[in-house]
């Protein structure tokens, strides 16, 4: 039994992971059973009613048309496939979709990546996909979990954000960097780091401004964080963090389109995937931008944030299987 075991409970994180995906596990395959209702072998109608089925959960066009192009094909060679395969087929194709994060980028068991230390998290996203809620559930999972934190209050754009991160600062008793409502968002992120580093913690964590009005001032905002950081630590930041809103559905795709444009986002978080049935929003993520998910929200506790296992979260969406009719 290894330290994430005992601090957070295997069971319990997969019991989370099942309650916070029930909804799109739910809402998936009762379309998907509905497109091969009655039906001994996969023709061309089932394939023309798995696609509507992919598309309505959010899936994405082009993700369905890559899924069912790859299904087509296995038709194709086997002229006698078997509905009750196509439950088999469709895991396959959605395990090979989802992006595996580098063994030594990952955070497993909230351990963080070596060769480095303080390892530095920018995070940005839009306001409201709950960026500076997911920051805290990191501080506290991070804390959790042995390591050290620092905070740096960056989004100097709105007092709520300093005010909600300096609330999760107090909650977790993890330490704040912050300056009053308007300051210059890239020195409170050099003051974080070199304070970081004077305090030799493990993990520094700095939220960002989640404005997409201005393309250009976005990206010229955070390319000043980034230089100034990296005078302290030439390779910082470590990871970009993109935090999206899984209920948005295909907004959550536009947000990754303008962000992936605006700076090297490097991996995602996506949140509140508990209240909606549009967990298949993930696999579109994932296909189009080949960014790996680290973290997944599933529930309003800091411990619902989970560290994304494509293994568990296949597992977890296709729940018993297909039922063919």
């Amino acid at each position: 039994m290894g330290i994430f075991d005992k601090l957070f409970g295997k069971k319990q994180q997969q019991e989370s992971l099942e309650q916070g995906l029930q909804k799109t596990r739910e809402g998936f395959f009762s379309k998907i059973t509905k497109a091969i209702a009655g039906k001994s072998t996969v023709d061309t109608e089932v394939l023309d009613n798995l696609e509507d089925a992919l598309v309505s959960a959010d899936v994405g066009i082009e993700t369905t048309v890559k899924i069912i192009e790859r299904i087509e094909k296995r038709v194709a060679k086997d002229k006698y496939l078997n509905t009750s395969e196509l439950n088999r087929i469709l895991r396959e194709e959605v395990r090979s979709i989802l992006v595996s994060a580098p063994e030594d980028s990952s955070y497993i068991d909230y351990a963080l990546p070596t060769g480095h230390k303080p390892h530095i998290i920018l995070v940005v996203g839009v306001n409201g996909v709950g960026k500076t809620t997911t920051i805290g559930k990191l501080a506290h999972n991070f804390s959790k979990a042995g390591k050290s934190v620092l905070l740096g209050a960056a989004d100097t754009f709105r007092a709520a954000a300093v005010d909600q991160l300096t609330i999760w600062s107090e909650r977790t008793n993890v330490p704040i960097v912050k300056k009053d409502m308007g300051s210059d968002p890239a020195a409170v992120a050099f003051d974080t780091v070199n304070s970081g580093i004077a305090r030799n913690v493990d993990v520094i964590l700095i939220d960002t401004a989640g404005r997409l009005h201005n393309k250009a001032h976005l990206m010229e905002e955070l390319s000043k964080i980034k230089r100034v950081i990296q005078k302290v630590v030439p390779d910082a930041p470590h990871e970009v963090m993109l935090v999206l809103d899984g209920s948005t559905g295909q907004n959550a795709l536009e947000q990754a389109r303008h962000f992936t444009a605006a700076t090297d986002v490097t991996a995602l978080t996506i949140t509140k995937l508990d209240g909606t049935a549009k967990g298949g929003v993930v696999l579109a993520i994932a296909n189009q931008f080949n960014i790996p998910v680290k973290f997944i929200g599933v529930g309003e506790k800091a411990e619902d944030l989970l560290v994304f296992d494509k293994e568990a979260f296949v597992e977890s969406i296709f729940g018993e299987g297909i039922q063919a009719g």
